[in-house]
């Protein structure tokens, strides 16, 4: 079960802005070595987005299924080098078909959207089911203690661009509520033209015992739970196994 999706990713225009406004994507790099040092040939990436690291991947050799319920975000990924190698399939992870792959990913907040345990509890015990025996599932949670919400705010996420085909642009982000665990901001985008569109997240800020927890009850193992390189300190990458050979 995938959680409701912002109009960040479903609006077609916020969309085509994703990858512009974000170009260096080197939080990518920890699961591009997990790839690596987990030696999976076949990966699964549960909420791709606009699908640079499915890309990514592909192009690298790997055997790529990429999810997400955005058809706007899917358009733009399979526009990309690459995308052609690679599975798309729009929905949530009760449209997975049968699979049996090395790795499941979920980087970015993919793991935060799931405002509910039953809907993470859908999505961790899908991702069991697409894992082959020995398989493993990776992602990413934001260690709520360190309260990186309270960066978030005008001042400090305002960007003015000039992008080609859109023209000047201004964006920020700004915190409207916390009510841990859960967190809501607003994104908002001021064109040049004097257009504004703005979409509203919520994001449940899990701590590292509640993640265990839920993974036992998903029957994973945790293995490990490592940082993040891109974010040291402030986020907890989890790996959990499916057991078997």
């Amino acid at each position: 079960m995938m959680a409701d999706v912002d109009r960040l990713y479903s609006d077609a225009d916020l969309a085509a802005l994703y990858d512009p406004l974000d170009p260096d994507r080197r939080d990518l790099d920890v699961y591009v070595d997990l790839v690596k040092e987990f030696d999976a040939c076949s990966v699964l990436d549960i909420g791709c987005g606009t699908g640079t690291f499915a890309c990514l991947l592909a192009s690298q050799g790997h055997n790529v299924i990429a999810l997400d319920p955005a058809n706007a975000s899917l358009d733009v990924a399979r526009r990309k080098s690459d995308a052609d190698k690679v599975r798309w399939i729009e929905g949530d992870s009760t449209a997975l078909p049968p699979l049996q792959v090395d790795l499941v990913t979920m980087t970015g907040n993919v793991g935060q959207v799931f405002l509910t345990d039953e809907e993470f509890m859908s999505v961790l015990r899908s991702s069991r089911v697409a894992l082959r025996p020995g398989g493993r599932l990776v992602f990413e949670v934001r260690d709520p203690a360190k309260k990186a919400w309270l960066d978030w705010t005008r001042e400090k996420s305002y960007k003015r661009v000039d992008l080609p085909e859109v023209g000047f642009l201004e964006t920020w982000v700004e915190m409207t509520a916390v009510r841990e665990p859960f967190v809501s901001f607003l994104s908002t985008f001021a064109f040049g033209s004097g257009r504004v569109i703005t979409s509203e997240s919520t994001l449940r800020f899990r701590t590292e015992d509640e993640v265990r927890n839920l993974l036992q009850a998903a029957d994973l193992f945790v293995e490990e739970v490592r940082g993040a390189s891109d974010r040291p300190g402030r986020e907890l990458i989890f790996i959990s196994k499916k057991e078997g050979q």
